[in-house]
């Protein structure tokens, strides 16, 4: 079994409320040094291959299910 991992996260031109709402906490929380905070989400498929055919059908999954492509930009990955 292979591993591939589809992250998704927010287009950059799309606001969002829960990096900002992390964004805020870290200097509460004794963190510096940070300016900017983006949270996506991850999803982990394990395939029987990472063959050309498998990679393009999981990215028709991440394009049709996983992701939504009006606000969010996707990558697919084969786990190392």
């Amino acid at each position: 079994m292979v591993r591939v991992i589809v992250d998704v996260m927010p287009k950059p031109e799309i606001l969002d409320p829960q990096g900002k709402a992390v964004l805020g906490a870290l200097p509460r929380l004794g963190f510096g040094g940070v300016s900017d905070v983006r949270q996506g989400k991850r999803f982990e498929l394990e395939v029987e291959s990472a063959d050309d055919a498998t990679l393009a059908e999981v990215t028709k999954i991440a394009e049709t299910l996983l992701s939504n492509p009006v606000i969010e930009d996707f990558t697919v990955r084969v786990d190392a």
